[in-house]
């Protein structure tokens, strides 16, 4: 299973990418912002999911999901939202762009594992 990792701290990719790995996943790609992830899914061949920050330079989480909502070939691909923004309006906001979950961070890689779950029953 492919996954990719937006966030433009590195520290937190890392750690998501280590939570991930404990988890059983190894194959995981990572982009520091928005637009380079859909660059990154647009060229790449896609993903089986899509973890990505909020709030980003150039482009932000929201805007790339409704980039990959609004792509045809990308649009059905799982969408966990792990951001810091915790408030009730920003979680609607997020939903209502097609994020499929959401996560606030920080967070433990058990959480992390719950949350995937929730999208894809059978990811682990």
């Amino acid at each position: 299973m492919k996954i990719l990792v937006v966030d433009d701290s590195l520290t937190m990719r890392k750690i998501i990418v280590n939570s991930l790995s404990r988890l059983g996943f190894k194959e995981v790609v990572e982009a520091d912002n928005g637009k380079k992830a859909f660059e990154t899914l647009s060229t790449g061949g896609g993903a089986d999911l899509i973890l990505t920050d909020w709030n980003m330079p150039e482009m932000s989480g929201l805007e790339l999901i409704q980039a990959v909502r609004g792509n045809d070939a990308l649009k059905k691909t799982p969408v966990l939202m792990i951001t810091t923004n915790s408030a009730k309006e920003e979680v609607v906001e997020a939903l209502k762009a097609g994020v499929n979950n959401y996560l606030v961070k920080p967070f433990t890689p058990e959480t992390l594992k719950e949350k995937i779950l929730a999208v894809i029953p059978n990811a682990c």
